[in-house]
Formats: C-alpha cells, sequence, structure tokens
C-alpha cells in the first residue's frame, strides 16, 4: 500500500486542488492497482478544511499542534500502522501531477526528492521570478528538497528516524538522516508538483517566506503576512 501524508493548517482555499491531484493520481495505471491511502493531518484547524476534505472521502486526523514536523510525522505513523510500503509527501497548497506517485515508485530507490515549480508569480512580480529562475536547479541531480514533493519507502523512513518535531526544515533534517543511514537518494526534476507561491504563508522559514527574502534582497516592500506556524514547502 501507498500512504500519502498531507497536513494542512486552515487550507480551505487550497485543499479541493490538492486533493483531486492526488486522487488522480492514485489511480495512475503505472501504480498496477496498488491501493494508495490517503490521509490529511488537520493541524488545528478552524476553518473549513476538514469538511471538504470529508466530502472528498479522504481520511482527516485532527491534532493541534502548530507544528509541521509533528504533523508529517503523526500521518507517516497512522499510515506505517496500516501496512504502508511507501510514504508520500504533499503540501495542502500543492498539485501534484498525475504521474506523481507512479514515477515515484517506478525509480526503486529508497527516497526520490523532487522539484516545485510555482502557480503564479502574480503577487511577486517578475523581478522575484527572474532571480528565483536564477537560483533553482530544474534538473536531475538537483540538492532541492521539499515536504510538498517528497516520497520513500517505509525501511528507509524508519531507519532514518522519521520527521523530527520542527517547525520548518524538518524536510531538510529527515534527508541528512537518510542519507546518514546511506539510503539510496534519487533527486529528479522529472516529477515537479505546482505550489502557491501566496503571500499569506503558513511557516516562517518554509517557501513563502523565501519568496519573501528574494523580493527584499531586491529591494523590494517587506511582507507583513499573517504568518502561524504551521505547514512549510
Amino acid at each position: 500500500m501507498i500512504g500519502v501524508v498531507i497536513p494542512a493548517h486552515n487550507e480551505e482555499s487550497h485543499i479541493t486542488a490538492c486533493l483531486s491531484s492526488i486522487l488522480l493520481a492514485a489511480e495512475h495505471p503505472g501504480l498496477a492497482g496498488q491501493p494508495v491511502s490517503i490521509v490529511v493531518v488537520l493541524d488545528d484547524c478552524s476553518d473549513q478544511t476538514e469538511q471538504i476534505v470529508s466530502a472528498h472521502g479522504v481520511s482527516g486526523i485532527e491534532v493541534s499542534f502548530k507544528n509541521v514536523g509533528k504533523a508529517r510525522a503523526i500521518g507517516a505513523d497512522h499510515l506505517l500502522a496500516a501496512g504502508a510500503k511507501w510514504l508520500a509527501f504533499t503540501d495542502a497548497d500543492t498539485v501534484v501531477p498525475r504521474d506523481w506517485l507512479a514515477r515515484q515508485i517506478e525509480f526503486k530507490a529508497d527516497a526520490v526528492c523532487g522539484t516545485v515549480e510555482v502557480d503564479s508569480w502574480n503577487d511577486h512580480g517578475e523581478l522575484v521570478r527572474s532571480k528565483y529562475m536564477k537560483l533553482y536547479q530544474f534538473i536531475e541531480n538537483h540538492r532541492h528538497i521539499h515536504g510538498a514533493n517528497l516520497g520513500l519507502s517505509a525501511e528507509a523512513y524508519r531507519n532514518a528516524g522519521g520527521f523530527q518535531h520542527l517547525t520548518a526544515h524538518e524536510d531538510v533534517h529527515l534527508v541528512a538522516d537518510l542519507k546518514r543511514v546511506g539510503a539510496h537518494i534519487v533527486w529528479t526534476a522529472t516529477n515537479p508538483v505546482i505550489t502557491s507561491a501566496r503571500k499569506d504563508y503558513k511557516c516562517r522559514g518554509g517557501f513563502g517566506e523565501y519568496l519573501a527574502n528574494l523580493g527584499a534582497s531586491l529591494g523590494l516592500p517587506a511582507l507583513d503576512p499573517q504568518v502561524s506556524a504551521g505547514v512549510s514547502l
């Protein structure tokens, strides 16, 4: 069984697109009928996220951590207990391609680190987009790490000790632990996900703040989003 974990903190505006894309990926013929179980870890949600998840027939786990590392870990533990042999992770404001899961499995690796593409640059402008594109490596054997596009075997996850309960960079620490235990990691740009470049990002130290910092480095006005610790990209 393949397990998919999605942490979510008040994501009613994005979760429908995310779940729709994952449900489609779960039906890809390349999976040869392997069952896929999806769980959304509802971390301190006070909006309609839970109701939307339920309407899609997807399982939700209600917690109140405001901690993305702990949320991912709880979701992973739930799926491992249910018998998952492969774990895939993304975020609630992200859309995955139809072959996302099939491509991860196809590599026959211990872990697969994928890339991200931005849905729209309207909120940031051409200067930020240009700098991002200049710095980002859309190539094989890149070294980008995103919790929004990560997959690994259950064995590798356990050997590495799982996600640490961190409010940011939990994905970076997990990959470091995978390297420490000698896991075979594939770094690919062939299965990119599309994620939001919104300014009201959820986590300091995550992808949203990275984009904000790019703008600041270019002398653009500083952002003042309502940030709450929760979900990182």
